[in-house]
């Protein structure tokens, strides 16, 4: 017998994560996709222009690893990188035609998942749930 009624918060939302993510994942990929190409077309996406540093932090990565898929990218077609004229240090990346393409498809896509988790779930307890989330963050942050 554990020493709990029932499943700790924590680990049911952990657990609950891992297969969420995994699902999301797996749309974006047959979507023609992965995780970090949207998140970084996304990043890209909502700003004008976005350098590698501020990239990196909006995605939660290291900044070595913002280059690999940066790289990886730009060989791709998805997106340019050029020097700041002001900043020869920075580098400012774009998405190209073919990058403007991939991100409509991987936003459908990312709709469609979306569709398909709140499917029987009403607004009112969606809207509860999000609450419940952010009491979740304040207190793992206390």
């Amino acid at each position: 017998m554990t020493p709990f009624d029932r499943p700790p918060v924590g680990m049911n939302l952990a657990r609950t994560s891992k297969i969420v993510a995994q699902a999301f994942d797996a749309a974006m990929v047959e979507a023609g996709g992965t995780l970090p190409v949207w998140l970084t077309l996304l990043s890209v996406k909502s700003k004008e222009l976005a350098n590698q540093r501020e990239l990196a932090g909006m995605i939660g990565i290291q900044g070595a690893t913002l280059t690999h898929h940066l790289n990886a990218m730009e060989a791709q077609g998805l997106l340019t990188r050029r020097r700041d004229p002001e900043n020869r240090r920075v580098h400012q990346v774009e998405l190209t035609d073919a990058g403007e393409a991939m991100f409509e498809t991987l936003r459908l896509a990312a709709l469609a998942f979306d569709k398909r988790l709140r499917k029987g779930i009403e607004d009112e307890r969606l809207a509860e749930f999000a609450e419940v989330l952010a009491a979740l963050r304040s207190n793992a942050g206390s």
